[in-house]
């Protein structure tokens, strides 16, 4: 009997869990901030590869994590696969997260949406970017709540950095409350 029971209490927490879920990822959204724009002649081929998360805003899914790195992979579609990695420091143990980024329009501007959960999307929109050297990027969500400063090396140069944080400040980001991520 108590099997059972058992059995049968689980579809109802499923489809509670299932139901918060979906009321989570509806509220997902892949528009761009208001306030900022996103960068134009953007070329995937180029951006694709490692980038070291530099800083960022904090959300629980990064919460404890050092050494986070994003690695990027072109697809033959035009889709971009995305392998999220961070160091547990705790647990001695990496934790990994792969998902699958599209362009929110025209190809050649730096706005995608990225899921790492089924069909559920949020916005991925690169605000800045060395279009030189591809060297490094700023990168925000669907709101301003969501914001990264990635990089191809494991830090950035005082002057670049500083930069940045004087643009992200502008456009109304809380650079005050950035998290600088250990890489070492």
């Amino acid at each position: 009997m108590n099997k059972l029971r058992s059995s049968m209490a689980k579809p109802s927490i499923k489809k509670v869990l299932g139901a918060l879920f979906l009321a989570f990822v509806s509220s997902c959204s892949t528009e761009v901030p208001e306030g900022v724009s996103v960068v134009d002649g953007f070329d995937a081929k180029r951006y694709t590869g490692t980038w070291y998360e530099i800083a960022r805003l904090d959300h629980r899914f990064e919460r404890g994590l050092e050494k986070i790195s994003a690695t990027y992979t072109l697809r033959d579609d035009g889709d971009i696969d995305v392998l999220n990695q961070g160091w547990t420091p705790e647990s001695g143990e990496w934790k990994k997260a792969e998902g699958l980024a599209s362009f929110v329009g025209a190809s050649d501007k730096g706005s995608l949406k990225v899921s790492f959960f089924g069909p559920f999307y949020g916005g991925y929109h690169i605000i800045a970017l060395d279009k030189q050297n591809y060297s490094y990027s700023m990168v925000t969500g669907p709101d301003k709540s969501y914001f990264w400063i990635l990089s191809r090396i494991k830090t950035l140069p005082k002057a670049t950095l500083d930069g940045l944080l004087a643009q992200a400040k502008q456009q109304g980001f809380a650079t005050d409350q950035l998290i600088f991520v250990k890489q070492e």
